[in-house]
């Protein structure tokens, strides 16, 4: 009798929620045949077996919630050299095939190119950095407001720079002369803001983490409901929630006249449907958002706070949101700088579809650059997105109108899109952002400008 556990899912995936069991007791099966669909904290994957025999016992059942290294079915496997049931013989003996125990080598291949063109440009930020390793710093705790009410000794240069990294110079603990508050000191306090979010595994606002808070008994004033959140429900929760803490986030807005755009949409719509694909806005800015961001480079990094770096990218991958009816999920168009619209339409086509099927892997949504979010097939005219950490800026598109435009002595109906860029403020200073949206926003009023010069 041979033990069928749950292998590695993929990086931090510790558990998963079953929602179909694929065989039933009796069925031969052979390796790599999937057996279960599990939903885990990324995705819906199909987990496939790496034994082979009949089917003799199942140990879940849909609904089930099952750790990696679970036993999830047993099946009788022949012994070497006695007679070799069909599916069996076809695979190698289990003392000399890949375990599927052992993390899968293709997350490991995929991810290593980006760890390498990740750490090929860093910056140094300026945050103090200490030979002693970081928990030690983290755990000191975090001094208290003013509660006189008076206001902190630090010179408009230190202020400034507290306000740029967010950071209330009123909490700061000053070390200069008569507690007068350096640069350091802000710089700091900043660090010690982040190790203190990331090691409480909460995330707060200000300072620390907020405790949790308990609910009034809603039960009271009428008929309730509980339903368990989803695997990927709570991860977004408190992924947007770090995020929304740690990031100082600026959005900035702009409109651009998708005249032109649309005429071209319109007209070449059916070729690229006919290879696959369907083109669409979103499809068009993935394109546009890419060459902007080989323009503006500091839009493709992160930020290590730990050894307190800004980590540059070499590769170029867009993230769309796609809306589906488990939440939202971001799969990722690999190398979009190197691709024409239509691939892009194409890829993007088949992502979406794999999304809404639960088909789409960790590895379908991880290593992006910068993230699109497109609400305007639903509606509104601006939000604020929050961007996708370890990014550090995402494009909000809102629905497109027709609006009055004073040009050459008149008002003109003008087709425009309402555009939002959020941005993490430590990173990229406002000028810059603006510069990057309205590069957007000429791109997308000349598309022909794009083949042109690039």
């Amino acid at each position: 009798m041979t033990e069928f556990k749950i292998p590695e899912l993929g990086e931090n995936v510790a558990t998963g929620d079953v929602t179909k069991v694929l065989v039933n007791v009796g069925d031969t099966i052979t390796r790599e045949q999937p057996v279960l669909e599990l939903e885990t904290d990324k995705a819906t994957i199909e987990v496939p077996s790496s034994v082979a025999g009949v089917v003799k016992e199942i140990r879940v059942k849909k609904g089930d919630k099952v750790k990696v290294g679970a036993v999830v079915l047993t099946v009788d496997a022949p012994a070497s050299g006695n007679g070799d049931r069909a599916a069996a013989a076809k695979t190698p003996p289990t003392d000399t095939s890949p375990s599927l125990d052992a993390p899968p080598a293709a997350p490991q291949s995929a991810s290593a190119p980006a760890q390498a063109s990740a750490s090929s440009r860093v910056v140094p930020m300026p945050v103090r950095q200490t030979q002693e390793p970081a928990p030690a710093p983290a755990a000191a705790p975090l001094p208290p407001a003013r509660p006189d009410g008076r206001a902190a000794p630090a010179s408009p240069a230190v202020r400034r720079l507290a306000r740029e990294i967010g950071v209330n110079i009123n909490d700061v603990q000053g070390t200069g002369p008569n507690g007068r508050i350096t640069q350091e000191d802000a710089k700091e306090h900043a660090r010690r803001i982040l190790s203190s979010v990331g090691s409480a595994g909460a995330v707060g606002a200000g300072t620390l983490a907020r405790p949790a808070r308990q609910l009034p008994d809603f039960s009271k004033f009428g008929e309730v409901e509980r339903q368990a959140w989803t695997n990927i429900r709570r991860v977004t929760a408190e992924h947007l929630s770090y995020a929304w803490n740690a990031i100082p986030h600026v959005t900035q807005f702009d409109k651009a006249d998708v005249t032109e755009l649309e005429a071209l949409r319109k007209r070449h719509k059916e070729q690229v449907a006919q290879a696959g694909g369907n083109l669409t806005v979103t499809a068009m800015l993935v394109r546009i958002l890419a060459t902007a961001v080989r323009k503006f480079p500091q839009f493709n990094a992160s930020i290590d706070t730990e050894r307190g770096e800004i980590v540059f990218k070499k590769y170029l991958n867009i993230g769309v949101a796609v809306d589906t009816d488990r939440g939202l999920l971001v799969p990722v168009i690999r190398n979009a700088d190197e691709k024409n619209i239509t691939q892009i339409a194409v890829e993007l086509n088949q992502l979406a579809e794999r999304a809404r099927d639960r088909k789409l892997t960790p590895d379908d949504m991880s290593g992006g650059s910068i993230t699109i979010s497109n609400l305007g097939g639903i509606g509104g005219t601006y939000f604020t997105p929050i961007v996708n950490w370890p990014e550090v800026a995402i494009l909000g598109v809102s629905r497109g109108a027709i609006e009055p435009v004073w040009q050459d002595g008149k008002f003109e109906p003008v087709h425009r899109l309402p555009l939002s860029l959020s941005y993490d403020h430590r990173v990229i200073d406002g000028a810059d952002a603006m510069r990057f949206l309205r590069w957007v926003v000429e791109a997308i009023e000349q598309p022909f400008l794009l083949s042109l010069v690039g």
